[in-house]
């Protein structure tokens, strides 16, 4: 074999072994990937049933539901409205007309069943769609977003340490 066959071999060679390796890491990612979509994305996209992702919004005023754990409430991004299910405790930040990011994934008539459910207490964590949204339809307060026209930031906590169940923070 030549000097340059063989340097052949080993370039074809190495480029397969990078293709191979890039194809496992990608393959192991794959599987810890979970996309945010806003409620309007979620509308217009078909997704499979099994795919977990994001919706991110606004908990829709008059939309919350408490059956023991069972909680059900609404989404939305002021253009399009996602009805959601959780079974557990809600974060104490969760309020109507807050900003909220639940995961899970969709059931084939059209709920989205959450597995976690995080309560956004500042508008630097708003999706830029909503924000847009609430600029739009003039529900924007530069202090802080929210649906009831409340500033955000007045929920903000005090404090880095949790509070007992029996007193409360200012």
């Amino acid at each position: 074999m030549t000097r340059k066959r063989q340097r052949l071999y080993f370039v074809v060679l190495g480029l397969l072994g990078f293709g191979v390796g890039a194809a496992l890491v990608l393959t192991a990612f794959q599987d810890n990937i979970v996309f945010f979509f806003s409620p309007s994305e979620v509308t217009t996209r078909h997704l499979a049933p099994e795919q977990r992702f994001r919706v991110g919004g606004l908990v829709e005023a008059g939309s919350l539901v408490k059956n023991g754990e069972d909680i059900s409430f609404s989404v939305t991004d002021l253009s399009s409205t996602l009805k959601v299910q959780y079974r557990g405790l809600l974060p104490d930040l969760f309020r109507e007309g807050q900003g909220v990011i639940a995961e899970g994934r969709m059931e084939p008539g059209g709920v989205f069943i959450a597995s976690e459910v995080l309560a956004k207490h500042d508008e630097n964590y708003m999706p830029r769609e909503v924000a847009d949204a609430l600029k739009k339809s003039g529900r924007w307060n530069e202090g802080g977003a929210t649906q009831s026209g409340m500033p955000a930031n007045n929920l903000k906590p005090t404090s880095t340490t949790p509070a007992s169940p029996n007193t409360t923070n200012p």
